[in-house]
């Protein structure tokens, strides 16, 4: 892996402590940036072994332009990110210009669209989060790693190797809890699988401490059902494990109630899942109903059984439309793709200088 740069012209951030779809994007980004630009990050240690700077060290960087430019770029993707860049710029009025990368698909708050209004470059990740940033520079999607989420050598095989019952399986992906619609996943799984019995069911997820009671209350109706060895709760699986289970699955469920963008479903198929997905996030970008999977209302528990039983009820079917979903993934959701665009805004900015 190159390492960062001692002086670069981009400093790429990641604050927050906990993983998150944020950490998952800027962990598979920054290997690939650091290979483009002279290029530092700054955050919470993360899985792909890029050191990180502490704040107070990017700061004193910054100082500085970066050599041969009139200024560095820090871009940032959450609001106290950009907080600290506002105040780096405007009040120690370092040399630096802020991209801030926005995936909300819904009208920000007062503070958040100041704190928008004030980047020198905005990134959205849709069509539809651009509709609500008035600033949005670039639309750019995010994309997955391919040689990572890959497909496993025999996918209408690869369930053998998960040590659960039946042939196949179904997974949802993500953190237990209401709005990523764990429940309407349950629901949905009560009704599909006593019509598939070759199939279980995993909910690949933590379930953190004001959860609990809600993950507790799931798994007693899936007792009641009599379905405890089919519908499997894992618990939080480790980011470099998750693969392993997208290659296991045939099917790939993702069913928020919200999502700003919802990295899962884009990751499963590019190791070959079929997809059922909610109408939210950028699923509807990814998703072509018929030809890689289907797309059902938001809370539909009825209407995810229906798809699911739709798509594994014929397993040679679900391949072909898994093979089609890596196909989307590898023609316009790939990570080489996002760092192409990330890379033309920050040229931009350099060549307005």
């Amino acid at each position: 892996m190159v390492s960062p740069s001692p002086n670069p012209e981009i400093i790429v951030f990641n604050l927050k402590q906990r993983y998150t779809g944020v950490s998952a994007t800027v962990n598979a980004l920054v290997p690939l940036q650091l290979q483009q630009w002279p290029l530092a990050y700054c955050g919470t240690p993360l899985s792909n072994g890029v050191p990180g700077l502490t704040l107070k060290q990017a700061i004193a960087l910054s100082r500085q332009p970066a050599p041969g430019r009139r200024f560095r770029i820090w871009h940032v993707r959450r609001d106290p990110e950009m907080l600290a860049g506002l105040w780096a710029r405007d009040v120690l009025r370092l040399p630096i210009k802020l991209v801030f990368t926005s995936a909300a698909q819904h009208r920000h708050g007062w503070f958040p669209r100041w704190l928008i209004s004030r980047m020198d470059a905005v990134i959205s990740t849709t069509p539809k989060a651009a509709s609500f940033v008035p600033n949005t520079t670039a639309v750019v999607p995010h994309g997955i790693d391919l040689q990572r989420f890959a497909p496993p050598p025999d996918k209408l095989t690869a369930w053998a190797d998960s040590g659960l019952p039946g042939r196949y399986g179904v997974g949802v992906f993500g953190r237990v809890r209401p709005d990523k619609g764990t429940d309407v996943f349950v629901d949905a799984m009560l009704q599909a699988l006593p019509h598939l019995p070759e199939v279980t069911a995993v909910i690949a997820g933590l379930a953190q401490p004001q959860h609990q009671a809600y993950q507790r209350a799931l798994q007693a109706q899936i007792d009641a059902a009599g379905l405890s060895q089919r519908i499997v709760f894992l618990g939080e699986v480790p980011a470099g494990e998750v693969h392993r289970w997208y290659q296991r699955c045939l099917l790939c469920v993702a069913c928020p109630r919200y999502e700003p963008f919802g990295l899962t479903p884009f990751e499963a198929a590019a190791t070959g899942c079929a997809l059922v997905c909610s109408r939210t996030g950028a699923f509807e970008e990814l998703v072509q109903p018929g030809v890689n999977g289907y797309l059902v209302d938001t809370g539909d528990a009825a209407g995810l059984a229906q798809a699911v039983q739709q798509v594994l009820r014929d397993p040679q079917a679900a391949l072909r439309l898994g093979q089609a979903a890596r196909e989307r993934v590898h023609s316009t959701f790939t990570l080489a793709q996002e760092a192409a665009g990330i890379g033309r805004v920050y040229q931009s900015l350099f060549d307005a200088a």
